[in-house]
């Protein structure tokens, strides 16, 4: 594909992508996760219903296309048509935004984010989910069921949709020998002064917690979104000291296209859709994840408690997560399709290789985002983790 039909199909999608500077951090990929939550005692539906004729969705920009943007990207008419279920949609700007209309009770299902995913299920916003009402949920991969973003003892709160890792790229002229670690950014950072990029929001903290677990194994962090006080302090300090050398904080991914290729930046970090734009850019340049792992993102459709159409955002669910329509949506929008068989009907035939879709080695080196909250997702019980809150306020200071 031409780079300036890559552009301009991707240019709604950089909206939801840049949004996510308001998430939080990412968890542990520890099965069952949710360890501190206490959500209301919901239930599911054992069966569907009639559709009621609509369904009212919060999404990421380029989620739910209906072909208004681009004739040729619409997946919603064939849905309408075969269900009988007209979809409203609204895009949301961020994660915050997000759980503030799921509290309205007027959307039905979202597309949400690690970080939200969990605050609507601690505040009893968003409902388990009856995984045999969505037949295509046989097929989601393996290693996306029962995560600490998207279930709490074993139940179910939503159906995984897609996923990602923040990378690490670098200009392969500019930066020699090639890294293998994120020292690159944090320890080594002043060799390239001015010339250093990083994610414009308070979930980069996790970022460098999770290069502290592994250099500086006293500190004992277990997960890069449960941090104790101590553990904290250590990553805005090395974050604080980074920021002497950063020469921008990125959001809008297509903005970091044009450092890449500029030069004004050289290294950072950066996501499997920005790498390829920036190759195909003519930039020289490589991204991967370092030897000490990465952050990634899962987002997962949820139901709310309140649902007034929860039979058609049943049907919504299983169509999103459907084969073509879920290959359809990852390659609009940059991600790993969640269902094994999109891999198949993707239009680009290495499209599941360049984004790892089946490999699942390469997504345990991931830790995917996750709220922090005050009660250790570690599993720790004898101290109290710094909560999402605090990141936010710590995110302006470290940026000055």
């Amino acid at each position: 594909m031409e780079i300036d039909v890559r552009l301009t199909r991707t240019i709604k999608a950089a909206a939801a992508l840049a949004a996510l500077t308001l998430a939080a951090a990412c968890g542990s990929s520890d099965a069952g996760g949710g360890s501190g939550l206490h959500p209301p005692n919901l239930k599911a539906p054992s069966k569907l219903g009639k559709s009621e004729g609509e369904v009212n969705l919060i999404a990421w920009a380029g989620y739910v296309e209906d072909g208004s943007d681009d004739p040729a990207v619409d997946w919603v008419g064939d849905f309408e048509q075969q269900t009988g279920c007209q979809v409203n949609s609204k895009v949301a700007a961020s994660s915050d935004e997000m759980v503030k209309l799921m509290k309205t009770g007027q959307y039905d299902a979202v597309s949400a984010s690690g970080d939200a995913s969990l605050r609507l299920i601690a505040s009893g916003d968003a409902a388990p989910v009856n995984t045999a009402l969505v037949p295509n949920y046989k097929d989601i991969y393996g290693d996306l069921k029962s995560q600490a973003w998207n279930s709490v003892d074993g139940k179910a709160y939503g159906i995984p949709h897609g996923r990602g890792a923040n990378l690490l790229m670098y200009n392969t002229d500019k930066v020699t020998p090639a890294p293998t670690s994120w020292s690159a950014v944090f320890d080594d950072a002043a060799t390239y002064k001015g010339h250093v990029t990083a994610y414009d929001s308070p979930i980069y903290i996790a970022d460098a917690a999770l290069y502290l677990k592994a250099t500086r194994p006293e500190l004992r962090i277990k997960d890069p979104y449960a941090l104790d006080q101590k553990q904290f302090d250590a990553a805005v300090a090395l974050l604080k000291k980074q920021n002497a050398d950063i020469g921008e904080y990125w959001s809008d991914y297509l903005k970091e296209v044009s450092s890449f290729k500029s030069g004004d930046s050289v290294v950072g970090t950066t996501w499997q859709v920005i790498a390829n734009l920036t190759a195909d850019e003519g930039a020289r340049v490589k991204a991967f994840v370092p030897k000490e792992g990465s952050t990634g993102w899962s987002d997962t459709w949820m139901i709310s408690a309140r649902a007034k159409h929860p039979n058609c955002a049943y049907k919504w669910l299983n169509w999103i997560v459907s084969p073509k329509v879920n290959a359809e949506v990852a390659e609009y929008f940059g991600e790993a399709p969640a269902n094994a068989k999109a891999c198949g009907e993707t239009s680009d035939k290495t499209f599941c290789d360049t984004y790892h879709a089946a490999d699942t080695a390469y997504w345990k080196k991931i830790a995917f985002w996750n709220t922090p909250i005050e009660q250790c997702l570690d599993g720790r019980t004898d101290v109290r983790c710094v909560p999402y809150a605090k990141w936010v306020r710590a995110w302006t200071e470290i940026k000055g």
